[in-house]
């Protein structure tokens, strides 16, 4: 499949409720999705704009600042971009209504197929599937680490509640003398073709070493048992390279906007 043909299963197969399947609530306005998660956070998607103007796009900005606003239990919420989207002055209304932009990252789809590598880890070093709440704990502490934040309970509790629903989401680690150094999830989407890989982490003084690709080539072929032929990632600069390497395509860019009581 050419970039295009990815692009447009991506748009068709994921921009849809497909997209927030632990979603607590949801809420319609025109062709916007406002999706309210455990834990007070707000996200908003689409699957496209639908040709909008710039006053109507404002329009819904307006009132979905509004919506998520009233609700005292919501603490942030993130309005989810793409960089193929024609919206016309989207930017800067988020700007207007309190959003601000994080790190933009590349959209990548391709074969799980292509991921399926047999990888040399270090040695000492070694992969497995995490299910109990120790490791999950663990695990989420290091990718705090990984990605800037303070250590808190709050990312290992949304990885357990999503656990709980028993949906097929895998969470995969490496690591070394009883230390995960890298960690990943596979989240399989239901009644499409797709799945997705994501949280990829790996401590600084473990990396360039092949453990991520291996982390990720072990996430592919759980995903392909799944019945699952095609791979999803928001790859930040990082881990977009080793996608590249081993077959998928970045189809397009996305940026998150981000809003904080």
């Amino acid at each position: 499949m050419n970039i295009s043909e990815l692009l447009t299963a991506y748009d068709q197969q994921l921009r849809t409720d497909a997209e927030t399947p632990s979603a607590v609530a949801v809420e319609r306005l025109g062709p916007l999705r406002l999706v309210t998660f455990a834990g007070g956070r707000g996200f908003v998607t689409y699957q496209s704009l639908d040709g909008a103007g710039a006053a109507t796009i404002a329009g819904w900005v307006a009132e979905t600042a509004a919506f998520f606003r009233a609700d005292p239990a919501i603490v942030r919420v993130e309005w989810k971009t793409r960089g193929h989207d024609a919206a016309p002055g989207l930017h800067e209304a988020l700007l207007a209504f309190g959003f601000e932009p994080e790190e933009t990252e590349s959209v990548m789809v391709g074969p799980a197929s292509a991921l399926c590598a047999d990888v040399d880890l270090p040695d000492g070093v070694s992969l497995r599937r995490v299910t109990e709440e120790p490791d999950i704990r663990a695990m989420s502490a290091m990718q705090d680490e990984v990605f800037g934040s303070p250590v808190s309970d709050g990312n290992a509790e949304a990885i357990l509640r999503r656990a709980g629903l028993d949906d097929g989401m895998e969470l995969w680690v490496a690591e070394h003398e009883g230390k995960i150094v890298s960690a990943g999830r596979l989240e399989p989407v239901a009644g499409t073709d797709f799945a997705g890989i994501w949280g990829g982490a790996t401590l600084e003084a473990w990396r360039g070493l092949g453990i991520y690709r291996a982390v990720t080539a072990a996430r592919a072929k759980a995903a392909l048992t799944m019945g699952k032929k095609l791979i999803h990632s928001d790859s930040t600069e990082y881990s977009r390279p080793i996608l590249e390497r081993y077959g998928l395509l970045r189809v397009s860019t996305t940026t998150p906007y981000c809003w904080r009581r």
